[in-house]
């Protein structure tokens, strides 16, 4: 699976399409030079040799152990401080193999596994421990995958999943048809003409990225998960800024940046958001975390070019792509960019404080009530139609009208019996959110002009 990017190697957030066996041989011969050089001792522990050659923003700062135990540490503050994991979560790993998603998994675990010993270690045992779950998307139906190599993939993930040292995780495989409710074969077909349906390799990938989030959503809310974990990592997000931004999706980029993304009915959470990929990749590199690539084909689509332009000024100056981050967090986040409250009396006093204390204020976010069914992206105002007009229109133009400008533009097609073949074959719960959607821009409209309409007992003049 690629969790939350696209079938190609720069769309993934994960990092799961990079070329692992010339990355590992790319740090083996660093760590290897570096050794023939003069050695610099770390900086936090200043016993240890520091460890160069991944690239990384802090390269040669730290010895291994002092560099596990600060990438470690970013991973924890951002849960900690976001109210990512409390105790009585259900968490759900979004795992397709790659670095990302690996680490990811590994530093859930490493958290997991030490509340399992405070736990075993205390007397009254009032403290509840979160539960871990791994799910894996197979796109084999729609992207140019080998069966081989998917039956491969499947197994290294299963045996990856069940090497971990207790408490034991339970693994999901699901092809991502599955948003279908409908029998598998029938599923993967319409999946192929919807996917064939979209002639623009952007517009393909972003499609791509939809149909992955529902079959994530869907499995998590049907399993009992109330969070969902991905993968994605600050190089990842850099790219992510400047391609919704070419894309004409500003409006909606705070959204997809944030440390918590709760507009979907099961939380989204990006912990690694503070970590590089290179640092990602020598953690794999230093700890043996195998990995593995699929084969999914070129693309050349606005995602792939943005991702390679970002490496490339990545590699010219190591803190690019935090200053492209940390720009692009000025913008004023949304309401749903938070974890709700805490109500439940079993998360401790301290959780809930931290909660409250990071979360954000009603001051410092913007209200969406209206968002796009394909992609999930707020709408501006000026993207919702009145549709009062529209009541003998087809749904297929009434659908059209429901969506963002990115996805009319990227994804949707232009003629009137393409779109109404399309919408036929879109999965039920994105046709649903579509009228959920319409209801509710009625309603938000009949607010917005409230204070024009008369009542039943004013006179017109």
């Amino acid at each position: 699976m690629a969790c939350n990017g696209s079938g190609c190697q720069s769309g993934c957030q994960s990092g799961c399409y990079k070329d692992e066996e010339a990355t590992s041989k790319q740090l083996t011969d660093s760590v290897e030079t570096e050794s023939t050089s003069p050695s610099i001792l770390c900086i936090k522990c200043k016993q240890n040799d520091a460890v160069s050659g991944y690239g990384g923003i802090d390269d040669g700062r730290f010895c291994a152990d002092c560099f596990k135990s600060n990438l470690f540490g970013k991973f924890r503050f951002s849960v900690t401080s976001n109210a990512m994991i409390s105790p009585t979560d259900n968490v759900l790993v979004a795992f397709s193999g790659g670095p990302s998603s690996r680490v990811a998994l590994q530093f859930v675990h490493d958290m997991q596994e030490r509340a399992q010993k405070n736990f075993d270690a205390s007397r009254d045992r009032s403290l509840p421990v979160f539960v871990v779950g791994v799910v894996f998307i197979d796109e084999s139906a729609v992207l140019p995958i080998p069966s081989n190599e998917m039956e491969e993939a499947i197994e290294f993930i299963s045996s990856v999943v069940s090497s971990i040292a207790p408490p034991a995780k339970e693994l999901h495989i699901v092809p991502i048809e599955s948003v279908y409710n409908s029998d598998s074969s029938d599923g993967k077909e319409r999946l192929i003409k919807l996917v064939n349906a979209v002639s623009d390799p952007t517009g393909k990938e972003d499609m791509l990225l939809s149909l992955r989030m529902l079959a994530l959503q869907k499995v998590a809310s049907e399993f009992g998960y109330n969070r969902l974990v991905l993968g994605s990592c600050i190089s990842r997000i850099a790219s992510h800024v400047i391609s919704a931004t070419v894309k004409g999706q500003g409006y909606s980029l705070p959204a997809d940046i944030q440390y918590v993304d709760a507009r979907w009915e099961i939380p989204v959470v990006l912990p690694l958001r503070d970590c590089f990929a290179q640092e990602i990749n020598m953690l794999c590199h230093l700890d043996g975390l195998k990995t593995i690539k699929l084969s999914t084909g070129p693309c050349s689509s606005i995602n792939s070019i943005t991702s390679s332009f970002v490496a490339l000024l990545q590699e010219e100056n190591p803190s690019r792509e935090s200053t492209i981050v940390r720009t692009a967090t000025k913008l004023i986040p949304f309401q749903f960019n938070r974890i709700p409250e805490i109500v439940d009396g079993n998360v401790p006093l301290a959780t809930r404080r931290r909660q409250k204390r990071y979360n954000l204020k009603s001051n410092e976010s913007v209200s969406s009530e209206s968002f796009c069914p394909l992609c999930n992206s707020p709408l501006h105002k000026c993207e919702i139609v009145d549709r009062s007009n529209l009541d003998n229109f087809r749904s297929s133009d009434i659908f059209y009208t429901t969506c963002c400008s990115s996805c009319q533009f990227q994804i949707l097609p232009r003629d009137s019996t393409s779109i109404e073949q399309f919408y036929m074959d879109l999965p039920q719960s994105v046709i649903a959110r579509a009228k959920q959607a319409n209801n509710g821009n009625l309603s938000l409209l009949r607010e917005q002009i409230q204070d024009c309409l008369l009542s039943d007992g004013e006179d017109e003049t």
